[in-house]
């Protein structure tokens, strides 16, 4: 699994970025591996309510407890993905231009869910419609961010991709929600 062009120092604009990349997936690994953790923890260490005869698949903890437990599988899954040799002792050749996008990507995905919990969300909009305008938001602002996505394929073909990726996500995530785990969503 291991490559020999990435276990040297990056040589080249691309290469710094590919690096950056694989080591921005292994740290964000990291950090999904502790949270799913500590939610696990958290889950373990609820309340149970056997007092009050709770039925055990009803029990407070048991969904963030599988929560907790997928989230710690796929960040070990994102890990292995990324991991390569001498991936952490590279930070030195990334240059200014590969951090700036790192922190752009950071920010703007900091601002879509900001966007999405603070103004979408709750104010008049069905969830389906915000859900699908978040997603949609996130694959276009994400997709054209890549180097390697601009130039391929049509701004508008990219639009209705993400689109259709969108409204489907917003009805399914709704229809879970509110058919399979009885929630109330605004």
């Amino acid at each position: 699994m291991s490559s020999p062009e990435l276990a040297a120092p990056a040589s080249s604009p691309t290469e710094a970025e590919d690096v950056a990349g694989l080591r921005s997936d292994f740290m964000s690994a990291i950090g999904w591996m502790a949270l799913g953790i500590a939610i696990l923890i958290g889950s373990v260490t609820m309340d149970r309510l056997e007092k009050q005869g709770i039925n055990p698949y009803t029990i407070p903890g048991l969904l963030p407890g599988l929560l907790g437990i997928a989230m710690t599988i796929l960040g070990a899954l994102l890990a292995a993905r990324s991991w390569r040799p001498h991936l952490l002792s590279t930070v030195s050749t990334i240059d200014a231009s590969v951090r700036r996008a790192e922190h752009k990507r950071l920010l703007l995905v900091l601002g879509l869910c900001l966007t999405f919990g603070v103004i979408l969300v709750g104010h008049g909009l069905p969830f389906w419609l915000a859900a699908a305008i978040f997603v949609t938001a996130s694959i276009v602002g994400l997709q054209y961010q890549q180097p390697s996505s601009i130039g391929q394929k049509s701004n508008a073909r990219l639009f209705i991709k993400a689109a259709a990726i969108g409204l489907g996500a917003g009805i399914v995530i709704t229809i879970v929600f509110q058919e399979i785990f009885l929630v109330r969503l605004p």
